[in-house]
């Protein structure tokens, strides 16, 4: 019932910038934590960024700096702000939502993933 609609994705130059966008859609799914991961071709899911109900953020080392990582939960959506990207930026971009329900207290809830391509 719950899903989160991602958008923002796209092929952009290296220095250029993006931003992603992602909503968690079910009028009963309370988020308390909003994150971005992304995962290039040959390699793990790696944490980018995390928002917390409080708006406390925390952003990894690699995109500090660069990325800022904002959201409204009101709406249920985090930003994800890149700036200066570079080709080891490329990846699929995955949105990641926990929050609860009415019949769940603790639910995690991931995006389809958007494709980021940087080049170079």
């Amino acid at each position: 019932q719950v899903q989160l609609v991602e958008s923002g994705g796209g092929v952009v130059q290296a220095g250029g910038s993006l931003r992603l966008s992602c909503s968690a859609s079910g009028s009963t799914f309370r988020v308390y934590l909003m994150a971005w991961y992304r995962q290039a071709p040959g390699k793990q899911r790696d944490w980018v960024g995390t928002i917390h109900s409080g708006s406390l953020t925390n952003l990894a080392d690699s995109v500090k700096g660069r990325f800022t990582i904002s959201g409204d939960s009101t709406k249920n959506t985090v930003i994800l702000q890149m700036n200066s990207l570079t080709a080891e930026d490329t990846a699929v971009y995955y949105c990641n939502a926990r929050g609860s329900t009415y019949d769940s207290s603790d639910l995690e809830v991931w995006g389809q993933g958007t494709r980021v391509t940087v080049s170079s």
